[in-house]
Order: C-alpha cells, then sequence, then structure tokens
C-alpha cells in the first residue's frame, strides 16, 4: 500500500526531508520545486512507512487505501506525476530514487558568536527564517509584527473552511516560546520605531512584510459603491483587525462577480455560496458568518481572461469547488474555443478538470434563480466597466462574441497582491518589490528580505521555507566573512525602546493568552475557535494574562 499526497499539501517538503526512499518530489533541489502546484508520492517508491504522514505540518498525506471520496481523486494524481519520470533503479523492488550528495549549508566556524537577529512579520515567510536561525545557529531572534497578534496570512488570508493548512501555522507557532526568541508584536515600523533604530540595535534585520495591497483592474467603475478587492473580502471573513465589520456589505445582491481565476479568487467564491451551518464550525469571523446567514447571494461568476487550459488555481482548489454541498458548477460555454480546450484535453491536463461540469451558455438577462446555488466559471473574458451610476449595477465584460453586461451587486477584483513600500528601506514600483540580491537588500549592509516582499506575490506556504534558506544562508554567509556591523543597543535597550512607542505591546505571554481567550469562546460555541476582531479586543486579552500573573 502506498500513501498519497491530498489537496491541503503545502509544499514545504518537511515530508520530503524525513521520507527513508527519497519517493516524494520535487524535492528543494529539483529545478520544478516551487513551480508544481504540490509534492508528490511515487507509488512504486513508496514503503507504506508512514514517516511523510506524521512529519505532514497540514495533514494532507494519507494513505491511498484511507482516502475519503473527495480525495480518492489523489491517488491518480500522485502517480500521474511520476509517468513519464522513471528514476534509474538502485534497488529492485521497490525502486528507490537515487539521492543526491549530502549538503551541509549551515555549517558554522565552532567560534560564530551568538547574532542578534531581527524578523519583522510573523508570518510563513518570517517564521521559516526564525526556524532556519533557531534550528541551525545560535542566533538570538526578535519575532517583531505590526499586529497585537501573530500569524500573518496562515491567520488571516488562509479560507475559513481549509483548516487543514491553517496547521502550517501552528507548527511554526512553537517558536514562539523558544528560549533565544523574544516576541514583540503590535510594532509598526515607521511608526513605533524606524529602520534606522532596528538596525541599530540588531546585527542584521530580516523583513517578512508581504504583499498586504492589492492590484487595480483599472476600469472604468472600479472605485464605484460595491467595488471592492478580494483581499478586503478575505480580510473581512477572517476578522483581520484592520478591516471593519461594515467594510463588506452583501445587501440585496444575487450575482456577485469576481475578476481573476486564482486560487483566491475560488476561495471567495465558495465562502459566498457555501453554507453557513457548515461555515459555523470553523473560525469565521462572528460578523461575516452573521452576514453570510442574511445573504441573498445565489450564483457567483468568475472570469479569466485566459482559456480553462491556462486558469491560475491549482486542481486541488478546483476540486474541492466542485464538491461543494448543494452548489453546482458551471463551464460558460460563450466561446466555442473553451468547451474545445476542454474536450481536447488530456488525462492530467488542467482543462480536463473541467470534462464533467455542467454547460451553458449562459443567458445574463436572467436572474440567478431560486434553485440550487451556482459558480459559473467564465473563461476569454475580462472586466471593461462596473456599471453605476451611483454604485455597482452589472459589470461590463469582454468577450469573443463583443461585450455583455452582467447583472451583479459586487465586484471582487482577484488579479493578485502587490507589496507596498516600507519607510527606510528601497523599492522597486514596477515590482512592488524590495531590490535584493539572494535576499540581501540593495545598498543597506545587514538587511534582508523574504517572501512576497523579496520574490513578487507567487508561491504558496511552503515555497517559504526555500525563499527563507537563501535569504539566511547570504546572512550567514555575510557573518561569517565580518561584513555585518555589530549593534550598538542592547536587547534591553530596544525592549525599553518598543514598550516607550508601542500602545499595543504583545509579548510571548500576551499571544499565548490570545489563544487561550479565542479557543475558550470556540469551546463555549462548538467551534475551534472565535477570533478577537480589534486591536483593543487583541491588546486586552494580552494584558489581562499580564496583569494576573502579576497579582498571581
Amino acid at each position: 500500500m502506498t500513501y498519497a499526497i491530498t489537496q491541503t499539501c503545502c509544499s514545504d517538503a518537511t515530508c520530503v526531508a524525513v521520507c527513508p526512499v527519497n519517493c516524494i518530489h520535487p524535492t528543494p533541489e529539483e529545478p520544478d520545486f516551487g513551480t508544481t502546484e504540490m509534492l508528490y508520492v511515487d507509488p512504486k517508491s513508496c514503503i507504506d512507512c508512514g514517516a511523510c504522514a506524521d512529519a505532514c505540518p497540514v495533514d494532507a498525506i494519507f494513505p491511498v487505501d484511507r482516502l475519503t471520496e473527495p480525495l480518492k481523486a489523489y491517488e491518480g494524481i500522485n502517480a500521474a506525476y511520476y509517468e513519464g519520470r522513471e528514476p534509474a533503479p538502485v534497488l529492485a523492488s521497490p525502486t528507490f530514487h537515487p539521492w543526491g550528495e549530502p549538503s551541509f549549508t549551515r555549517s558554522l566556524p565552532s567560534d560564530f558568536a551568538p547574532l542578534r537577529v531581527a524578523v519583522v512579520g510573523t508570518g510563513p515567510a518570517g517564521m521559516y527564517a526564525a526556524e532556519d536561525l533557531l534550528l541551525h545557529t545560535n542566533a538570538e531572534v526578535t519575532l517583531i509584527d505590526r499586529l497585537p497578534v501573530a500569524g500573518g496570512l496562515v491567520r488571516y488570508g488562509v479560507a475559513p473552511d481549509h483548516p487543514g493548512t491553517k496547521g502550517a501555522g501552528d507548527a511554526l507557532a512553537r517558536f514562539h516560546t523558544h528560549p533565544r526568541a523574544t516576541v514583540r508584536l503590535g510594532v509598526e515600523i515607521g511608526r513605533d520605531v524606524t529602520a534606522e533604530e532596528l538596525a541599530a540595535h540588531h546585527d542584521a534585520v530580516v523583513y517578512a512584510v508581504g504583499a498586504p495591497s492589492d492590484r487595480r483592474l483599472g476600469i472604468p467603475g472600479e472605485d464605484l459603491p460595491g467595488s471592492l478587492s478580494a483581499a478586503t473580502l478575505v480580510s473581512w471573513y477572517n476578522a483581520h483587525p484592520e478591516t471593519a465589520p461594515g467594510s463588506v456589505a452583501l445587501g440585496t445582491a444575487e450575482r456577485v462577480v469576481i475578476a481573476g481565476t486564482g486560487n483566491v479568487a475560488l476561495d471567495v467564491a465558495r465562502i459566498l455560496v457555501a453554507d453557513p451551518a457548515a461555515l459555523a464550525a470553523t473560525d469565521i469571523a462572528d460578523h461575516a458568518l452573521a452576514a453570510l446567514r442574511g445573504s441573498r447571494v445565489r450564483e457567483v461568476v468568475l472570469l479569466g481572461r485566459r482559456g480553462p487550459e491556462d486558469a491560475a488555481y491549482t486542481a486541488s482548489e478546483l476540486l474541492a469547488l466542485g464538491r461543494l454541498p448543494g452548489v453546482d458548477l458551471v463551464l460558460d460555454t460563450h466561446d466555442p474555443r473553451i468547451a474545445a480546450a476542454v474536450d481536447a484535453a488530456a488525462p492530467g491536463d488542467k482543462a480536463a478538470l473541467l470534462k464533467d461540469a455542467a454547460r451553458e451558455a449562459v443567458d445574463w438577462s436572467r436572474g440567478p434563480g431560486a434553485g440550487r446555488r451556482r459558480i459559473v466559471l467564465r473563461f476569454h473574458s475580462a472586466p471593461e466597466e462596473a456599471v453605476g451610476p451611483d454604485a455597482v449595477r452589472a459589470v461590463r465584460a469582454g468577450g469573443a462574441g463583443g461585450a455583455v453586461e452582467i447583472p451583479a451587486g459586487l465586484l471582487v477584483r482577484a488579479v493578485g497582491h502587490r507589496g507596498v513600500p516600507l519607510p527606510g528601506l528601497p523599492f522597486d514600483e514596477a515590482t512592488g518589490t524590495v531590490p535584493h540580491t539572494a535576499g540581501r537588500v540593495d545598498g543597506m549592509t545587514g538587511t534582508y528580505v523574504v517572501g512576497w516582499i523579496k520574490r513578487g506575490p507567487s508561491g504558496g506556504i511552503g515555497a517559504n521555507r526555500s525563499c527563507a534558506a537563501e535569504t539566511v544562508g547570504s546572512l550567514l554567509a555575510d557573518a561569517v566573512d565580518g561584513r555585518l556591523t555589530r549593534p550598538a543597543g542592547s536587547a534591553k535597550a530596544f525592549g525599553r525602546l518598543v514598550r516607550s512607542r508601542s500602545r499595543s505591546l504583545v509579548d510571548a505571554r500576551g499571544l499565548a493568552a490570545i489563544d487561550r481567550v479565542e479557543r475558550a469562546r470556540g469551546a463555549a460555541a462548538g467551534r475551534p475557535r472565535v477570533k478577537l476582531a480589534t486591536v483593543p479586543e487583541l491588546v486586552a486579552a494580552a494584558r489581562r494574562s499580564r496583569l494576573r500573573g502579576a497579582v498571581g
């Protein structure tokens, strides 16, 4: 019996490291690592030891004979990756993949002095960098985040109905209490401390601030009420403290148009038409759950500029969309190229996943109707205008047969994220990233970047592990070569500085208190957690714990 990797794979390669027969690919050393949608188990080499399943941080690996009906397709998906890739056998039965030469990339001099490193951002990119430093060096790490709670996009970007994916955050959270880690949350660079002050108290600073802004469509009517970014909607249903409960108004909308076909677009579509009773078992924001319970949305239309063979979503996300209870997946065949691409697709091609989808040349003059809810995929179509005049009433979309007007009460742009300038660091407006060389910020000794602010908004959670490895490698090489400047200020001095500047400072004990409060609220409601949705609530929960500790 073999194992198979399934939908929630985060591609961080933890499973690769523990596999005794090297049967999980691509590995971080292979050229297609980071470009495939997930990792895959070779069924001809797997020896059924289960080490990968035990190590997986997102519970994505199962024996194929225990795959539930929604996941059975992954037995074939894993096997298909290896078709035509048969490795040269090293041993007979099973066929083992040959191992590469061992590499010890974190071999440091025995007298190497401890570094003091600040990591700005506690999402996956920052925490993978912190993990590398804490596990492989004797560095002391200061974890900094502008929000008074850690987690970044794992907490505020992963859809609430994907609890397995959130497991990656739980695995990284163990470093919050590492004896050589200090947590300083609620500290914003440029507001509470400057980049220069941060550098003056640390040997090196690693910025993992992500890409918090969104790309715009550049069409007329984009700023009308009822037009918003997917980033806003995702933050809204994930209880982001900087997104007000009233920032998303579903109103009387029965149809929503989403520009984009990436995974975020599919997440938003799924949440908008999912059964609120099912969402009530997740950590979705209370205000979002209440709004969805009263929602009249019956149909979500996703517009994709290209064809189904080039859709931006991953196969696993589309498979999940097609299994949503009570929701139909419809392929709009307004352009003959769409059906032709699906029919001609070979097994394993992205377009082939739509062979079983219902097909319809949708008549947009008709409303969504009172039947089953549905998600419509409209390829070879791009938004040209949000039609008002006082709010979004329709979206004009182009296509092969000319433009059509799709009546809708909400337009969501899901066409990508974008980095924003950080005070004190250089910024490339064209790419939305900080200019760097292998993670070294150009012109700033001792300053580094990792994650989306380094490489642009591409790649999932696991891609940040190899990205962080490159950056940390550059940092350590600079330290060994004597290129870093010893800090003038001490760790205690930095602690005093942030305590005097930040009104919402939270440490590791306060972070643990927030977690306990949210889990307790969740237990009372029969949910995994109920998130505190504002900065004052988060800070108050953290400080109550500190006061109780002082009294005790």
